[in-house]
């Protein structure tokens, strides 16, 4: 006790030095993985009942809205198989322990979690991992009808995984059209790849596509050609997933380093590190720069003052190279008491506030959700108390969207015992709002909504919109200002003001109905 005590204090006089210096952003991703592959988050263990599944997946939820956090990235696709009900590939075994078989009793998890996700306004980023085939080929259970067995002539061997051959143009096909029909057929709101794509290497053991580049091969150098084959995978999936639904994000979560400066003068001066250029032949950076993709999330997964991959090296590289997309990065909260540096309570306080510090970045996304559970040193305690103590609304993206809904308007207010309820209506006909934001001011205060301090709640779309201010104090002023948001997050103009005044000892309402 005495220990988290001290840790307590430490990391409560980081929160004052950093209250001084940042007001909190309005918008800002706040993400956090989760992780199916081997049960690392969810489910806890192979072979739950669906009941026990839902449970668990609705705790993270309100776990993690507590913490603050505005979007969840799941992994529907770890190994070519699916938590979803998939007309390609088989039923995931980390649901029910044996692929290919489905939950029991039956439901569709994918459905049922991105209704959960929305019902609690945050946004579900399905998390595919595009070329890995199967975990362990000693161990892991694999279906009749899957892939690897009804084409076995896509897929390598390379240490104890299977893997598509990136190189083969049935592949990148293949891979297209799965995700296609996650997009066309479930209500996500992102696609989203980690850092997986040539896999990472294996000593003294080279990727074993020999075969089909003497086949595909052209012209180009080994290297080239695996780029372009990544290159054109990418190129593929935006198009499809924009003809599904031009709405749905595609998002790259790379590693941490593009590449060093020892081998390109635009890298970083970082070493001892694979990259992901010359290692796992993703230059997303490219990608970035045409357009290709929505969002970057690199895995910044070391301490400030690393030795040969120092995080505020990083983050201000990857800051300089958003090409007018967005940055989130990628932050281990994992690591948390791995070492020294790592046992400072310190550490992700500084660098959230690094990340905030540069304007070309807009959030977070944290591996994983499990990391949460013990609150080691402190760090949910400094989530929810400080970095997100208010609420975010998400990032826009006007390259996709920037028409914002129509301004909701004030019907009415009423004191009840558990505090003020008020009460709007919008002339939204086209279904374009999607939430709504309630700000509070006091009667002194300047109408400014680009302070998230003032923000009451962000409340999701219904028949007849209504808010109850539980922390109203009778007998104060307020003023009450509504707005409405889209599910790209566009923001409409704010309502006429709801004021609310004394007079005779009872409650005045003044607005425009």
């Amino acid at each position: 006790m005495v220990k988290h005590f001290l840790a307590g204090l430490l990391l409560c006089g980081c929160m004052v030095q950093l209250s001084k210096a940042q007001l909190p952003p309005k918008r800002e991703m706040r993400a956090v993985w989760i992780a199916t592959i081997e049960n690392i988050d969810w489910p806890s263990r192979k072979g739950l009942s669906s009941e026990e599944q839902q449970q668990e997946f609705i705790r993270l939820l309100d776990q993690h809205q507590r913490n603050g956090m505005n979007t969840i990235v799941f992994q529907v696709r770890p190994v070519s198989d699916a938590f979803y009900a998939s007309p390609f590939e088989p039923w995931s075994e980390y649901l029910t322990g044996v692929q290919g078989k489905p939950p029991y009793p039956y439901y569709d998890p994918l459905e049922f979690m991105v209704t959960e996700t929305h019902k609690r306004g945050m946004e579900f980023h399905a998390w595919f991992n595009p070329y890995r085939a199967v975990a362990n080929i000693r161990s892991s259970s694999i279906a009749p009808n899957h892939i690897t067995r009804l084409k076995p002539q896509w897929f390598v061997t390379y240490g104890d995984k299977k893997y598509f051959d990136p190189g083969i143009p049935e592949v990148r096909s293949y891979v297209t059209e799965v995700i296609r029909d996650v997009v066309k057929r479930y209500d996500i709101d992102a696609v989203h790849f980690d850092d997986y794509f040539y896999p990472y290497r294996i000593a003294n053991r080279d990727f074993p596509d020999r075969s089909s580049y003497r086949m595909y091969g052209k012209n180009l150098g080994l290297d080239d050609w695996r780029r372009s084959n990544v290159d054109t995978i990418i190129q593929m999936l935006n198009t499809a997933i924009k003809a599904e639904k031009p709405w749905v994000k595609f998002g790259i979560s790379p590693f941490g380093v593009w590449r060093s400066n020892d081998k390109d003068p635009d890298g970083t001066p970082t070493r001892g590190s694979l990259t992901n250029y010359d290692d796992l032949y993703a230059d997303v950076i490219k990608w970035q720069r045409l357009g290709w993709i929505d969002y970057l999330a690199p895995q910044l997964y070391w301490e400030f003052g690393h030795r040969l991959v120092p995080f505020g090296l990083l983050v201000n590289w990857w800051g300089n190279h958003a090409y007018g997309r967005h940055i989130y990065i990628g932050h281990a909260p994992y690591r948390i008491g791995s070492n020294a540096s790592w046992k400072d309570p310190g550490e992700i306080p500084r660098q959230i506030q690094a990340t905030r510090a540069l304007s070309t970045i807009q959030g977070s996304i944290y591996y994983s959700a499990k990391c949460f559970a013990d609150n080691a040193l402190g760090f949910v305690d400094s989530l929810r108390n400080h970095f997100y103590r208010y609420p975010a609304l998400r990032p826009t993206m006007p390259w996709l969207d920037n028409k914002p809904p129509e301004p909701p308007y004030f019907t009415d207010a009423f004191e009840k015992p558990e505090g003020l309820e008020i009460r709007w209506a919008d002339d939204d006909t086209s279904n374009q709002t999607k939430q709504f934001v309630v700000y509070r001011f006091e009667d002194k205060d300047v109408i400014n909504v680009n302070d998230p301090t003032k923000i009451l709640s962000i409340v999701m779309q219904m028949p007849d919109p209504v808010f109850i201010d539980r922390n109203y104090i009778k007998g104060r002023k307020y003023i009450y200002i509504v707005t409405a948001l889209d599910r790209m997050q566009n923001e409409s103009m704010i309502s006429d003001p709801l004021r609310v005044e004394m007079v005779n000892g009872k409650a005045k309402f003044e607005f425009e109905p």
